[in-house]
């Protein structure tokens, strides 16, 4: 790291690399600046204007996650000045939005109302009806817009175009009617959207919501239990997060959403593809077998235990091998297996039944 490439922080003397942004800086000193247009994935956009701290040399506040730090930089991120900006912007945010913590959280954290708390900010103008539209009966099973909930934080539009690069959605409107559109207003199944929810993941306050859960009224989020697991539809290992209600079903719990961690924390950034977010009613459908099934004698199937499972497979296939030969065999893996899984297969079709019909249904 170059030896000149040093300003003070808060009165602390930091280190930084050449094209850090004073946010970038700020984060990895351990010091907190709100943010609500902002996500690492992202490009600045400097749009929210929550994030503005006082620079030397600079007349006018400047947004730290797009202002660049320099060396010898003097920067001041908590003073009178900054409270006083903040309070009277997040006021101001809290008009054109739904009052209410409790009743904004209906479907995911607010990011608006926990800062306006933790400045003290309220909304202390009558309240804004919304005049932005929204799109009614979006056939799409999974996404729902609440556009009286929507800032034009533009965080969505910005995702869907620099991370997912399909640019389903966009602003459309112009001044106060200004909203989140797609083109000529059609549903989402009409057009290049992937469902993969990443519009809901980076909203900031609830406007893009899960429709499954609000139809089957979930508790809020905050007041779900998430669980780290690692998501099977492929085999690329991406992290989720299962928020599970450990009330329903009579206290044995209930996955009732699906959401991703925090970005530059797993190996796939907070991503995820519409079946890691959206495809889980599996767990909890009345047809999911949970316990392995053999065929008995009468021809029909009977619950079994693993060893006993295991050793009925063994059998049939050792049967099949000395009658008609190893070439009589093949098997294949599923792309939900992780390499050893896979390389484990192949194993046990070349090693243990000598033949090499092995396939895996991801190659090409």
């Amino acid at each position: 790291m170059n030896e000149k490439n040093r300003l003070v922080l808060d009165g602390e003397t930091v280190e930084f690399q050449n094209g850090e942004t004073v946010l970038e800086v700020a984060e990895r000193a351990g010091c907190s600046i709100p943010t609500l247009c902002h996500d690492p994935r992202l490009e600045p956009a400097g749009a929210c204007r929550t994030c503005l701290v006082e620079v030397s040399g600079s007349r006018r506040l400047v947004p730290a996650c797009a202002y660049k730090a320099e060396p010898d930089m003097t920067i001041v991120t908590e003073n009178d000045r900054i409270l006083r900006h903040r309070r009277l912007l997040l006021s101001l945010y809290l008009t054109d939005h739904p009052v209410g913590h409790d009743e904004c959280e209906d479907a995911a954290p607010c990011d608006l109302h926990r800062m306006a708390a933790e400045v003290g900010a309220d909304a202390h103008w009558d309240h804004m009806e919304p005049i932005r539209s929204e799109r009614p009966n979006d056939a799409n099973p999974y996404i729902d817009f609440r556009a009286d909930r929507c800032i034009l934080c533009a965080r969505c539009v910005r995702y869907c175009d620099e991370v997912e690069a399909v640019s389903a959605i966009t602003l459309a409107g112009r001044g106060s009617e200004t909203t989140i559109s797609t083109a000529d207003g059609l549903s989402l199944l009409d057009t290049t959207c992937e469902m993969c929810g990443g519009c809901i993941d980076v909203c900031p306050t609830g406007a893009m919501a899960e429709k499954k859960p609000l139809v089957q009224q979930a508790k809020p989020e905050r007041a779900l239990e998430k669980v780290r697991t690692t998501c099977n539809y492929c085999g690329v290992g991406c992290q989720m997060d299962l928020n599970v209600d450990r009330d329903a079903f009579g206290g044995k719990g209930r996955v009732v959403k699906v959401t991703s961690p925090e970005p530059g924390t797993t190996m796939n950034d907070g991503n995820l593809c519409v079946k890691g977010r959206f495809a889980y009613d599996f767990m909890h459908h009345e047809d999911r077998l949970t316990v392995p099934l053999v065929r008995g004698s009468d021809g029909e199937l009977h619950e079994a235990s693993w060893p006993d499972a295991i050793e009925a497979i063994r059998v049939g296939l050792t049967g099949v091998k000395d009658t008609h030969g190893a070439d009589a065999l093949a098997f294949i893996s599923s792309s939900r297996c992780t390499g050893e899984e896979n390389y484990l297969m192949q194993k046990l079709s070349r090693a243990v039944f000598g033949t090499n019909n092995i396939h895996q249904c991801a190659a090409t």
